[in-house]
Parts: structure tokens; C-alpha cells; sequence
């Protein structure tokens, strides 16, 4: 028997609720009494061709009229709908899936066709934020076995669409899984690894639980929300991109679920393997670098956790038929000058200018990671490659490739200027012999990164340095005086970001 639907007038609430769309009717309204709606209900949203599954907050009576329905800013856009319009509202159907979720809880194997279901239904907004936080939660710590990494990856790719790149047989990308501070060497290796006339179509993900992603980075640079055509014409223009792979729906569920794990400060191994894979997948590469750093705060805190995250990218790679190649890299200490988008950004930059006053060490990590890209496309060791790649960025020719990529995307943009800085000085003298990258991290996106593109901070010092009292260590920027405050405040309660020993 079909359900009965009700319409009601929309009232734009004009309120934020980080994307999970909600819905507002009044406790007394017709159609909460017919119905029996009640606070948390998910109910279908229907406008036209739109529809939506949304969760229902109830008001009192003062803040809508009995036929209006008032919508949050996400439900609104996802709706294309506006204030005034009529829209039709009915009982969600129940999830069989949550079933399934409630399987895993429990300690339970899922199978692919499992997972399947799963991520159906949260790729198609089914599922309310609390019950993807119990997904993210049951797949982390270990509680994915390799085969439910396989088809957790295999059902994320098949949730969203996929790129085709006809007439090319080797598509090669790189990722590097996080976790260490300024780490911006996508936009680099992309840059010369095109530039020795490879494909390198690269998607990434806006930051997960770090003050930047390459998507955010680039963001402050140039367009990087690119519809799939945009991205095939760059590629077929320059051999490469850096764009945002949330814009073109290529692993839908993965972007509701990084949301999520944002806020819970989360990126379990099983998850993140899938996560990076079915975006390598969807963007139809055949070849990947990825990049592990190594450290005590560090995502991964032993070679021994290192080798055995390589080796499961390595099996589930070669399950969905794409060839994994995994670097262990120091992941010791931050890297290069630079924790924010805009910084970041100013980073990259200066290693691709070959400037003399650009970070050493972005500069060599990024030239180890091309050598080892090189080396996978052409078979020619990584001596040779290392060579290729330094002749490609001493010579200019990558630093002419990535602004052929950015012309391509819409041209180079301003970078914008913090509203607010703070230079924090040393309390002694010594030598720097750790820095907390976590609590760095931490630091820059207390003071907006990676939402303020201007907000992070630029380091005055690194591990080995001896430094004296009064010398500056960071500029903290921000774009409100709360948030620079807040993390101040986090500074100084968290001094041992900074060991110091006697020099």
C-alpha cells in the first residue's frame, strides 16, 4: 500500500547543519499528527524529480506557521527548491542495511554484496550522521579483514561514477596517506611527472584530519571543483590535473564519509585503504605511488605497522586490478615551512621557482617520490628517474607544466592574507631534537585551517636546530581573533610540542 504524502510550504531556516540535511515542522502541524511524526524521524523529501531523505527536528509554535516546513541550507540546495515553494513530505522507508551495520557491531563478517548495500545507502544520504560515525567506528582498529577491504573498495567504487581515458593504457597516480604536517608533494610530482609527458589525472580529497589536503592547497590557487569533462579537457591539453574529486562524484559515500571523520579525528586502515583506492580506481588509474611516512607522531608510528599497511595496499591493489607501489618515508618531523592551505601553497610554489629561500626538504621528498613514479612508468631505476626527475624541476620545464595545469583550470588566483598573526618565541635556549606533528597539526587547525584557506602557521625552526631565547619559532595566522586566541591558548598548554635539550 503506497503512503500517503502531504505538502507543505518551504521556509528557508538558513541554518548550517555540516551537511546533513534536516528538516523543521511545527509540533502541532497537520501532518506530524496524521502521520505520527516526532523528533529524529527521517522522512522523504519530494520536490519535482527531487527527492531527499532527511532527519526531522520539531519546533515550537512560534517559529513556523501549521503549513510551512522549514529546511536546512544543504537540504535546500540538494532539493533545488526555494522559500514559497510547495514540496511533498512521507515516513522514509526503513533501511534493511542497518541491519547489516548492526551485524558488524556485533563482530560479525560482511560479505561484498554487504558492504554493497551499506554503501548504497549512504551514498544516497540514507543514512543519518550518527549512523555513519557507528560505520566508521566498527571499520577501525583492525576490525576489517583483507577480504573486507577488498569488497568495501570494490562497493565504493561502484556506488559513483568512473573516468575513461580512451587511447591511453597507463594512467598513474600518487598519494600520500597523511599525518605529517606541510607534507604538499602531490602538486610537485604532478608537475613533472606530466612534464615528462605521463598521465596523471589527479583527484584528491579535501583535508580529513589535517590542517590541508592537496585539494585545499590547490584550491587557494586555482579552480579545482572541475565537472568530468573539465578534467578529461586539462588532461588531454597538459596530461595532468589537480582537482577535487568530490566535484565530479567519482566515490560519493567516500566524501560522506571523510565529512564524518573529520570530526571524529579518524581514519581507520581499513577505511583509509578503501578510500584511497576506490578514488585511484574511480579515476580510472592503473599505476599508483603511495607515499607512508614514519614516526613516533606520525599516522603510522612503526616500519613494522608501515610494511604491513604496504602490503595490504599492495593485496587489495591487485584484487581490483591496479598496480600499488608503497614508499616508507621519514615521517619524523614536519615538512617544509609552511601548515595551511595558503602556506602550503607558498611552499610549493617556491620549490617549483627553484627559489634559494624554498624548503630542502619538500624539494627532496618530492623529487624521491617523482623518481620513484618515473621509475614505474618507464622501468629505467631510480637512479636514472632521480635524474630525469631534478633535470625536469632544475630546468624549469615542471614549474612550465604546473602553470599550463593551472591555466587550464581557470588560472592562477591571489592568494589571500590572514587577517591575523602572532609570533610565538622560545622560553630558553637548547636544541630542538622532536617536534609533535600531531599537536602541530592540531595547533593550525585550531586557528582555522583547513576553512580559513589563509589560517595555519609558518615554522621559524625544525628538529636539529639550536635556537636561543626570544627567537621565533612560528607565525600563527587566522582569519578572527577567537580562533587565533583558542589556539594560543592550546600552544601554551601544550608546550612540549617543541622538545627542547640543553645545547
Amino acid at each position: 500500500m503506497q503512503q500517503p504524502t502531504h505538502s507543505l510550504v518551504v521556509v528557508d531556516m538558513g541554518i548550517d547543519t555540516h551537511q546533513e540535511p534536516v528538516v523543521y515542522m511545527r509540533r502541532d502541524c497537520h501532518v506530524c499528527k496524521a502521520e505520527g511524526f516526532n523528533a529524529s524521524r527521517r522522512v522523504v523529501l519530494s520536490y519535482g524529480d527531487c527527492s531527499l531523505i532527511a532527519t526531522l527536528n520539531v519546533t515550537s509554535t512560534g517559529v513556523l506557521k501549521q503549513d510551512q516546513v522549514g529546511l536546512s541550507k544543504i537540504a535546500m540546495q540538494r532539493l533545488k527548491v526555494k522559500s514559497g515553494d510547495r514540496l511533498c513530505i512521507q515516513h522514509a522507508p526503513v533501511l534493511a542495511s542497518l541491519g547489516l551495520l548492526r551485524k558488524k557491531i556485533f563482530g560479525n563478517k560482511l560479505t561484498r554484496a554487504e558492504f554493497k548495500d551499506i554503501i548504497q545507502d549512504i551514498s544516497t544520504h540514507g543514512y543519518r550522521d550518527m549512523e555513519i560515525a557507528s560505520f566508521l567506528t566498527i571499520c577501525a582498529g583492525g576490525r576489517l579483514d583483507i577480504e573486507e577491504i577488498i569488497s568495501l573498495t570494490q562497493a565504493m567504487v561502484e556506488s559513483g561514477k568512473r573516468l575513461s581515458w580512451p587511447g591511453h593504457e597507463r594512467i598513474f597516480d600518487k598519494h600520500c596517506i597523511g599525518g605529517l604536517p606541510g607534507n604538499r608533494t602531490t602538486p610537485i610530482v604532478v608537475a613533472i611527472v606530466s612534464a615528462a609527458g605521463h598521465i596523471i589525472p589527479k583527484t584528491s580529497s579535501r583535508a580529513i584530519t589535517s590542517p590541508a589536503g592537496t585539494a585545499d592547497t590547490m584550491g587557494a590557487l586555482t579552480n579545482v571543483s572541475l565537472k568530468m569533462a573539465d578534467i578529461q579537457a586539462v588532461v588531454a591539453k597538459t596530461c595532468g590535473c589537480l582537482a577535487w574529486g568530490g566535484a565530479v562524484n567519482l566515490s560519493p559515500a567516500d566524501d560522506l564519509l571523510i565529512r564524518l571523520e573529520r570530526v571524529l579525528d579518524l581514519d581507520g586502515e581499513g577505511q583509509l585503504i578503501a578510500s584511497v583506492l576506490s578514488k585511484k580506481i574511480a579515476a580510472g588509474s592503473t599505476h599508483a605511488l603511495i607515499d607512508i611516512p614514519v614516526g613516533d607522531t606520525a599516522k603510522v608510528r612503526t616500519r613494522t605497522d608501515a610494511e604491513r599497511l604496504a602490503s595490504l595496499f599492495t593485496r587489495v591493489g591487485s584484487a581490483c586490478n591496479i598496480r600499488i607501489r608503497c614508499v616508507i618515508t621519514d615521517g619524523s618531523k614536519p615538512v617544509g615551512y609552511g601548515i595551511g592551505p595558503v602556506e602550503e601553497a607558498r611552499d610549493l610554489l617556491s620549490v617549483l621557482q627553484c627559489q634559494k629561500s624554498a624548503p630542502q626538504d619538500l624539494r627532496e621528498r618530492a623529487l624521491l617520490l617523482a623518481a620513484e613514479l618515473l621509475d614505474l612508468a618507464e622501468n629505467s631505476g631510480l637512479d636514472e628517474a632521480m635524474d630525469k626527475a631534478r633535470s625536469l624541476l632544475d630546468s624549469g620545464r615542471a614549474y612550465q607544466q604546473f602553470m599550463a595545469i593551472i591555466a587550464a583550470q581557470g588560472g592562477l588566483k591571489s592568494l589571500p592574507q590572514a587577517h591575523f598573526h602572532h609570533d610565538q618565541h622560545a622560553q630558553r635556549n637548547g636544541r630542538i631534537t622532536a617536534i609533535d606533528n600531531r599537536k602541530l597539526a592540531r595547533l593550525a587547525k585550531l586557528a582555522g585551517a583547513p576553512f580559513s584557506p589563509a589560517a595555519g602557521l609558518r615554522l621559524r625552526v625544525n628538529v636539529g636546530d639550536t635556537i636561543h631565547r626570544g627567537q621565533t619559532l612560528f607565525r600563527l595566522f587566522s582569519d578572527s581573533t577567537g580562533e587565533l586566541d583558542y589556539a594560543l591558548q592550546y600552544y601554551l598548554s601544550n608546550l612540549d610540542i617543541f622538545t627542547l635539550e640543553d645545547a
